[in-house]
């Protein structure tokens, strides 16, 4: 009899236990998803230094290619395996507040001669034909780095950057070369919005 009761008091006993959880298993949840907390902003934080990162577009400079409020890709690790092209879309520190990116096209790389030359572009004294945008677009003479036959000798590690819409884009024109050492990377696609999703050429 008494055997029973025994009995009948550890069966008691292990379903109250089983109905609370163990406080070594809470303790272990809480350690499990703060560790994959850290490791998911330490990933992040990684790709955003040094892989990829958002920019968005807070201007018309860039018209027709990118919109007021377009959010662009940038490629921030692909100028270690190349060198940056005419053509490129590329994302850097504005030389004269380094704390704001700017996304222009490269032009002249260094070394090149850049001229504007009756609306069209000439590097090296060839007229720039590629991308297509080269070809189509009117170039204005402004600023103290765009003048009328005033070629400009791009100097070493440096580039020369245009806006697509050059009647409104505050560029190399009007505040000269772009050091390498600001260069972030090169702008690759928009992604926002979704009716603007395009890789960019």
């Amino acid at each position: 009899m008494a055997a029973r009761r025994f009995a009948s008091q550890g069966q008691r006993q292990i379903a109250s236990e089983e109905r609370q959880p163990p406080k070594a298993f809470s303790r272990a949840w809480w350690r499990e998803n703060i560790e994959s907390l850290v490791w998911a902003v330490g990933l992040a934080l990684v790709i955003r230094t040094f892989i990829m990162a958002p920019f968005k577009i807070p201007s018309g400079s860039m018209r027709p290619t990118l919109l007021e409020g377009d959010r662009i890709m940038v490629n921030k690790f692909i100028y270690r395996f190349r060198e940056p092209q005419r053509g490129d879309f590329i994302g850097f520190r504005y030389p004269n507040d380094p704390k704001r990116p700017f996304i222009k096209r490269l032009v002249g790389v260094s070394g090149d001669t850049v001229e504007i030359h009756e609306g069209r572009l000439m590097v090296n004294g060839k007229l720039l034909d590629h991308p297509d945008m080269f070809r189509t677009n009117h170039y204005y003479n402004y600023g103290s780095y765009g003048q009328v036959q005033q070629p400009m000798t791009v100097p070493g590690a440096s580039f020369y950057v245009l806006g697509d819409n050059s009647a409104s884009s505050h560029d190399s024109r009007f505040w000269g070369f772009v050091p390498r050492r600001l260069l972030i990377g090169r702008a690759i696609c928009i992604f926002w919005p979704p009716t603007r999703w395009r890789i960019l050429h």
